[in-house]
């Protein structure tokens, strides 16, 4: 297998960049290089705008929701005679544009591509929860634009059954208000009442919230979740730090260790 080109010297390149949960200085030193030595930035404009003081000087092209395929077909088109970065909120792999982008090329037989990783909602939120994800946890997102709702219940079944801390991304938007009702229902099947919950808003961003709560009360909040919502519900190990605003899932050192 041959290994991948990594010469930033070319002047063909895309990056496919991971800018992180909101803020700039959550990006990686290694995201923000790639981004002062490309010509050309894309993007959807509300990742674009998190990251305007980056932007100064680059040939800025913006696309929103649903023109995605678009906006990887321009980049690969721009990338054959300039740096061009495509960038992603969060991580590129994570509901990103990474896999997207190398659909395309591979179409196109292109190859001088470099994926930058970035903090995901997910380890950006649980920071601010305390330390929610230290075990085996799973991420399903309820969005239902590409993958049939009947898979995504499979999923949260599985997920629930096997009791693993259970991320839930894009829980609901404006159109799409039901799925995280049944979500939790399903999820409420095989987790008990008193299952610590964690819902991180607006994380690295102006709005950051957050609120703990129980499986059991999660309905009392259901109306302040949004598209900008993250959604970290616990295992059987997971309890609610000091009875406070923090959510902890113990890895399991108290089982071995005295402290």
């Amino acid at each position: 297998m041959q290994s991948q080109n990594n010469n930033n010297s070319n002047n063909n390149k895309l990056y496919v960049v991971g800018i992180g949960p909101g803020s700039v200085q959550d990006m990686t030193i290694r995201a923000q290089k790639a981004l002062e030595t490309s010509e050309y930035i894309l993007g959807n404009s509300t990742y674009l705008d998190q990251i305007a003081p980056l932007l100064d000087g680059k040939k800025v092209i913006r696309s929103y929701m649903g023109d995605e395929v678009k906006r990887a077909q321009k980049a690969l088109e721009l990338a054959e005679n300039s740096i061009v970065s495509i960038i992603s909120g969060g991580d590129a792999n994570i509901y990103g544009m990474a896999g997207l982008v190398l659909e395309v090329a591979e179409k196109k037989e292109q190859t001088n591509i470099e994926i930058i990783p970035g903090v995901t909602a997910i380890t950006a939120s649980a920071a601010c929860l305390g330390a929610p994800i230290t075990a085996d946890f799973a991420v399903i997102s309820l969005s239902d634009l590409l993958t049939p709702w009947e898979i995504i219940k499979e999923r949260l079944y599985a997920a629930a059954r096997a009791d693993f801390v259970i991320a839930l991304y894009n829980p609901k938007s404006r159109k799409r208000t039901g799925h995280l009702k049944e979500a939790i229902q399903i999820i409420s099947q095989e987790k008990k009442p008193q299952t610590p919950v964690g819902i991180a808003q607006n994380i690295t961003r102006e709005g950051e919230h957050t609120i703990v709560t129980t499986l059991g009360e999660f309905m009392k909040f259901y109306e302040d979740v949004d598209m900008r919502t993250t959604i970290l519900i616990g295992n059987r190990e997971s309890r609610i730090w000091n009875n406070a605003d923090r959510v902890i899932t113990p890895r399991g050192y108290h089982k071995k260790y005295d402290y």
